[in-house]
């Protein structure tokens, strides 16, 4: 069937199973969109506010359904706008497929209205980009481009379409859905020598990152830790893999990671990495990380393989399936004494745990919230000290469950990704966020009033730039520079301006009602909660340091 190209990607979307596309339209894109609006009943579009928004929320998508999230902008500023979003999800391998229109052919090259070298610019925060200039080569463009997206270790593909393309016509002939390239099988002997470290430990720890869940090998993790009984961490990437209630968890690690799992990891004898890439955040001194220990590595890209930290035992493979193939060949093991140990480290903590400094602290807020949540709740953050008192405290109980940015640390990706999440799962979402990081793209809560979607904000405002603050009060002598920010805006009010309902509350009885009045609205409600501008995220490992130098109160 002859079709254009326009017809084609809405054709092509639809077959690879894409069911939204979240974007903002402009004159590069108009036949897409002329598509899209005949197509409606076949796949939806939600438009955004910002395409910052739009590629968020495709990312936020994909993190807790693990499909392709597609977003979609005009040329020119419309796909600059989506740099931001796809560096996001590359450096967080979040498969995602965004489009872009440009100028006609004849025009590209020649500085026309709203021209850039998109694919230029996207080349280092891409798996793969193109301009597509052959019509003919449209659709196995976008199919490749799904089934790059999703294969290995997941990440953005971007996919640039002139305008004539868009218009010129071709056949089209409808194709299955592309499967994911087979998954990288473990090397046997390799697996045989991790098993052998194993067996000679004493103080194992397992450390997962975000390959635990991507592959989700949450079920065989917690096999092998029972089995070799060894205690869990996790980098904030891998949360979710297993519950946090799980038996051997201890939570995250790293620079803000609890105090007896960061312990743990650096008194534990042999470290069995899933699905990390050691980034420095939880490392801290790579110098003395890997003293004392050894390490077994499975990572499904090979590249992560001794390049930050070098593994006695370097495995290339999908965290599940070698996991899987791992717990067959270990042997049962006890370690009382060093699990004995951990407990003693886990009470230590609680008996240090920092009392709150105002009316309203982190973790009760994040306990009353965390109440009135289901399992299966999405819950998404942006960037600073909130999103770290998320990650350590939220009681996390099923996999992909947590949108949150990880490698780039992306200060306004919470209002997309909690969209994303909401659009994806039809569930009621939370979105947890500071008023610095809110201030960002709180533009989205046009879309989240225009999709009535079931949406809660909590804003957890101090009235600074919380976390810059901490660093300023612990290293560069309580010099303040531009992280107070003595701003008057009302979040309360401004919600309701949007059309949201908007609460303001001061103390925890204020609180809890706002949160039985916002779990009971079928559409977007926000929170604008006061806490003290000194409240600091504790513990704390110092930028390239180790847990010698680490800060507990």
């Amino acid at each position: 069937m002859k079709m254009t190209g326009a017809q084609i990607v809405v054709e092509t979307l639809i077959e690879q199973g894409a069911e939204v596309v979240f974007g903002y339209p402009g004159g590069q894109v108009l036949n897409l969109y002329d598509e899209l609006y005949k197509n409606a009943d076949r796949i939806k579009h939600v438009i955004t506010a910002h395409e910052q928004g739009a590629s968020h929320a495709a990312d936020g998508y994909a993190r807790v359904t693990g499909k392709v999230g597609v977003c979609m902008a005009t040329s020119g500023p419309g796909a600059t706008n989506l740099v931001t979003g796809i560096a996001n999800a590359y450096l967080d391998s979040v498969p995602m497929v965004a489009i872009t229109g440009n100028v006609p052919n004849n025009l590209i090259g020649r500085d026309s209205f709203q021209e850039v070298d998109i694919v230029g610019i996207t080349y280092s925060i891409t798996k793969h980009n193109y301009i597509v200039k052959d019509v003919t080569k449209l659709a196995d463009t976008i199919r490749e481009a799904f089934k790059i997206a999703k294969s290995g270790r997941p990440g953005p593909v971007l996919i640039d379409i002139p305008k004539d393309v868009q218009v010129a016509e071709t056949e089209y002939e409808k194709m299955p859905l592309v499967e994911k390239d087979a998954i990288v099988k473990a090397d046997e002997n390799l697996l045989a020598k991790a098993a052998e470290l194993i067996a000679e430990s004493e103080r194992p720890f397992i450390y997962c990152g975000g390959g635990a869940v991507t592959s989700d090998a949450g079920k065989e993790i917690m096999e092998l830790a029972k089995k070799i009984d060894a205690p869990v961490g996790f980098s904030m990437m891998g949360l979710t893999a297993v519950p946090s209630s799980f038996e051997y968890s201890l939570g995250m690690v790293g620079m803000h990671g609890h105090y007896a799992s960061s312990m743990a990891m650096a008194e534990s004898d042999l470290i069995i990495a899933l699905g990390v890439r050691f980034s420095d955040r939880a490392t801290g001194d790579k110098t003395k990380y890997a003293q004392n220990k050894k390490i077994i590595h499975i990572e499904v890209d090979a590249s992560e393989i001794n390049k930050n930290i070098n593994a006695n035992v370097g495995i290339t493979g999908d965290v599940k399936d070698a996991t899987e193939r791992l717990v067959k060949l270990v042997e049962s093991g006890k370690h009382t004494a060093w699990l004995e140990k951990l407990e003693s480290y886990k009470k230590y903590a609680k008996e240090n745990e920092v009392a709150p400094l105002g009316a309203i602290g982190p973790h009760q807020l994040i306990d009353e919230v965390c109440a009135r949540c289901d399992a299966d709740t999405p819950i998404a953050t942006d960037v600073g000290q909130h999103q770290m008192w998320v990650a350590q405290r939220y009681d996390f109980k099923n996999p992909r469950t947590f949108a949150s940015s990880g490698g780039l640390g992306t200060m306004g990706f919470g209002m997309g990704a909690a969209i994303g999440a909401c659009v994806a799962t039809g569930k009621r979402t939370v979105l947890f966020t500071g008023d610095g990081s809110f201030g960002m793209n709180l533009n989205e809560m046009a879309t989240a009033v225009s999709q009535k979607l079931p949406l809660v904000v909590v804003v957890m405002n101090n009235g600074v730039l919380g976390m810059v603050r901490q660093w300023q009060t612990l290293f560069y002598g309580a010099r303040y520079s531009e992280t107070t920010l003595e701003r008057k805006t009302q979040f309360s009010e401004l919600a309701k301006a949007f059309g949201a309902e908007g609460y303001a509350v001061t103390n925890m009885d204020e609180l809890k009602a706002s949160l039985d009045k916002a779990f009971a609205t079928d559409g977007p409600v926000l929170i604008d909660c006061a806490i003290d501008m000194d409240e600091r995220v504790l513990p704390m490992i110092p930028a390239g340091r180790s847990v010698e130098d680490l800060i507990i109160k």
